[in-house]
Parts: C-alpha cells; sequence; structure tokens
C-alpha cells in the first residue's frame, strides 16, 4: 500500500517573507510546499514535479504571472493555478481566467482566506481527474461478476475477503491458472474503503516488457518511437482506488525494481519524463507461479516479495471444491438449458486442470453443439465426456445439482432478508426467472426468513 500523499502546493512571489510565512502556514496543515521566487525558478520545478496547485503572483521581475500562468497550463495542465495580485483590475481577471487560472485572489489576503481558496481549486482538480479516470477505466472495464461458491474452501476465501477487503493492505492472490484470482480482486476492493474509486486491472503475461513499463508508468510525447502523445500509466489511473496486477511474476528485474520504488513512497515518473509524480494507489498482485521459490531461484526481488505479501490468499483449485461445480453449471447455463444425467456425472467426476475458466469453455462448447437446450454427453468435450466412466467424486448424499441449485436460492434469499429484487441481482438472474426457480423447487417464505 501507498501512504495517502499530501496536496502538492507550489507558492511563486518575488517577496521572500509573503513564501516563508505562507509556506510555514501549509505545511503545518499537512500540505507539501514548494517556493519559488521567479517565473523561470517556478517552471524548473514543474518540470520535476508534478503539483495540485500554483499560488502565483501576477506582478513579478523576469516572467511576468500571466506569462507563468500560460506556460504551465501548456505543460502542466492538470496543475490549477491561482493569481494573486496587489493590483486587481477587471482585465487582468478576464485575461487570468481566459489563459486558465482557477481563481484570483487580491492581497494583502487573510491566510484562512487564502486555504479556502487552494482547498477549492484542489477540488476542481480531482474531480476533473476523477472524470478523466472514469472515462479510462470504463474504456478499460470488463464484466463484474459474482464469485459462485459455496464449498468449505471457498468459504474460507470469503472469510479472508471480509477481513482483508477494509484494511487497505497490499495482498497477493495466489493459486493455479483458471481459479478466479480476478474475481477475487474486484471483490476485494468491493469490500475496501476504495469501493468508489477506480480499480484498474493489468495482465503482465499479455504484454512485453517495454509496452508493460509505458502501460504501468505512461509515457511522455516522443519517448519512443510510435508515442504520439503523452499518455498516463495505470497508477495514474488508479490514482485514490486499487491496481491489480494479475501474474506479477512475469515482471522483469528493471521494471520489478520501478514497482517497489513507487509502493515504498508513492513516487513515479512517465517513460521519458523527468518530472516526479506522486500516486496513493491499493495493491493487490497475483500470480499461479510460486513466488517464494521465484526469489529463491533469483527471478523475483526479495524486498519487492515482502511488499506485496503483506497478506496472501491461496485460492483452491476446482478438483478440490468439487461441491462447487453444480452450482457453477447451473448459473453459466442459466434455467432454460438442461443437462442430461451422465453429462452431469461426467463434468463433475472429471478433474478440471484448466479450473473454471476450462469449465467454463466446455459449457459454452456444449451449447453450441447441443439441439433443443439439452446437453448431452456427447455434447461435451471429448476429455470431459471420457469421465463419465471414472469414479464419482467423493460427496454426500443427495447433493446434486437440482438440490445444490435450491439450497443456493434459499441461502441468498436469506441474506437478502426475503427481498427477491436484491436477490435476484446476487443471483445474476432476472425477477421473474427467480419467481420461476421459487416455483420450480417450492421454496416458501419460511425458508427464507432470517434466522
Amino acid at each position: 500500500m501507498v501512504d495517502s500523499p499530501q496536496l502538492d502546493l507550489l507558492l511563486v512571489d518575488d517577496d521572500q517573507e509573503f513564501l516563508d510565512t505562507h509556506a510555514a502556514w501549509f505545511r503545518q496543515r499537512g500540505y507539501y510546499v514548494e517556493t519559488a521566487t521567479s517565473g523561470a525558478e517556478a517552471l524548473a520545478l514543474t518540470e520535476r514535479r508534478q503539483f495540485d496547485v500554483a499560488v502565483v503572483d501576477l506582478a513579478m521581475g523576469g516572467l511576468s504571472g500571466l506569462e507563468v500562468l500560460e506556460r504551465l497550463k501548456s505543460s502542466a495542465a492538470e496543475c490549477e493555478v491561482i493569481i494573486l495580485t496587489g493590483k486587481a483590475t477587471v482585465e487582468t481577471a478576464v485575461q487570468a481566467m481566459k489563459l486558465g487560472a482557477c481563481d484570483y485572489v487580491t492581497k494583502p489576503v487573510r491566510m484562512a482566506e487564502l486555504e479556502l481558496v487552494v482547498e477549492k481549486a484542489a477540488e476542481r482538480r480531482q474531480l476533473g481527474k476523477e472524470n478523466r479516470q472514469l472515462r479510462a477505466v470504463l474504456a478499460r472495464s470488463e464484466p463484474n461478476s459474482q464469485i459462485i461458491a459455496q464449498s468449505p474452501a471457498m468459504r474460507e476465501v470469503f472469510r479472508m475477503i471480509e477481513r482483508a477487503g477494509p484494511t487497505d493492505k497490499a495482498i497477493l492472490i495466489q493459486g493455479e491458472s483458471g481459479t478466479g484470482k480476478e474475481l477475487v480482486a474486484r471483490a476485494l476492493h468491493r469490500a475496501s474503503l476504495r469501493a468508489d474509486k477506480p480499480l484498474v486491472v493489468i495482465n503482465c503475461a499479455a504484454l512485453p516488457e517495454t509496452l508493460l513499463e509505458s502501460e504501468l508508468f505512461g509515457h511522455e510525447k516522443g519517448a519512443f518511437t510510435g508515442a504520439i502523445s503523452s499518455k498516463p500509466g495505470l497508477f495514474e489511473l488508479a490514482d485514490g482506488g486499487t491496481l491489480f496486477i494479475d501474474e506479477i511474476g512475469e515482471l522483469a528485474g528493471g521494471l520489478q525494481a520501478k514497482l517497489l520504488r513507487v509502493l515504498e513512497d508513492g513516487s513515479m515518473r512517465r517513460v521519458g519524463s523527468l518530472k516526479e509524480r506522486r500516486v496513493n494507489v491499493r495493491l493487490l498482485a497475483a500470480t499461479n507461479r510460486k513466488l517464494s521459490e521465484e526469489v529463491k531461484a533469483g527471478r523475483f526481488r526479495e524486498d519487492l516479495y515482502y511488499r506485496i505479501n503483506v497478506m496472501s490468499l491461496e485460492l483452491p483449485p476446482l478438483r478440490e471444491r468439487t461441491g462447487d461445480i453444480p452450482l457453477l453449471v447451473r448459473h453459466f447455463l442459466q434455467p432454460d438449458w438442461e443437462l442430461e444425467p451422465a453429462a452431469a456425472a461426467a463434468l463433475e467426476r472429471y478433474s478440471w486442470p484448466g479450473n473454471v475458466r476450462q469449465l467454463i469453455n466446455a459449457l459454452e462448447r456444449a451449447k453450441i453443439m447441443a439441439d433443443d437446450h439439452v446437453i448431452h454427453l456427447e455434447d461435451l468435450p471429448a476429455e470431459v465426456a471420457a469421465a463419465a466412466e471414472s469414479a464419482p467424486p467423493s460427496r454426500p448424499a443427495g447433493d446434486d445439482l437440482a438440490s445444490v441449485e435450491r439450497a443456493h436460492v434459499v441461502e441468498i434469499l436469506r441474506r437478502e432478508r426475503g427481498n427477491k429484487a436484491r436477490a435476484a441481482r446476487a443471483l445474476g438472474i432476472n425477477r421473474r426467472t427467480l419467481y420461476r426457480l421459487l416455483e420450480k423447487y417450492d421454496i416458501r417464505y419460511s425458508e427464507t426468513a432470517d434466522r
């Protein structure tokens, strides 16, 4: 986890006494403050650091406040600028606003009043940033899915999510490919205090190292061939929220070092930039490798391993949670599909080396091959169909597809205190389908009452 950063404030004035007094005032209130006695010095500082708000005196030797404002809005557009002057006129105020200033304050100004103006500017910057984040995250977003499970192994996972979700600590999610690590990351984000902020997802195995660095940290225009414009990285898009790095074990050594730095102090630089930016991100990471063994082999940094592994969550493979298979099958088939007994037996007896992802793919294939919405044994992939002849898994008597589905519907209705609209949403079905299930399984209100 990266601790919440201070607001970055730049004070620009050729009056040293004014700078010293006001810098001390804002630092006492938790602001990170830099000062500059000239426009040129201010612009040099903005080349090295990203500021949230700049308070700029209008009348200075060398570059004027309006010239500084104009250059700041062209090179550091995200920085909100407040113009400060002892000679206020309507003309200069209008000119400043046209150039992009967010406010205009006349000297002498009380410190408390200036702080209110700075806070208002910071809120405006935050709103603009959140709007940009939302547009970027929506462009990358994927359907949000529920975790479908009730086996003892997954109940332990749910307990960990409930406990670890609100802690804001870095969490390492480990498990075989296809076990649902991203779903768990989404559940952790929903359970966190950052649930109303962005969740940004990246898979390290899907990108080459050079592109991965640009995706994570962003790049400036001209940083490399094809960089025709500046682009924020995923750390910036996730600022204030959660970044989920899937297959983190694939990160090359150089990127591991950069990742460690941003996790330690929240500072980062875009590719091709000298400007330091600060972000506040909760990190969730996942891997199907044994990272402890990767550390011993020298392929993964030990210090980074301990930084991302504040808490660890191990997902069981599907073969160790066979009681969830009927529930998963019914969820992905939905009520308008039927499953012939031999096909149901094969699905439960197969070992599923590809876990839930492989199960979904097998069901999608079967739906394509099936006639009249009835899936037969021959509609399943050959390796799955062959499992029909193997010994059945060890499961409680009567724990078949229908009984598991009925029990799940009752459990969700109890959890939602009988509210059918909320229960239908939790089950991923519409209300009409829920009513059909209530009638099909003869589920009475007395069974769903909260106990």
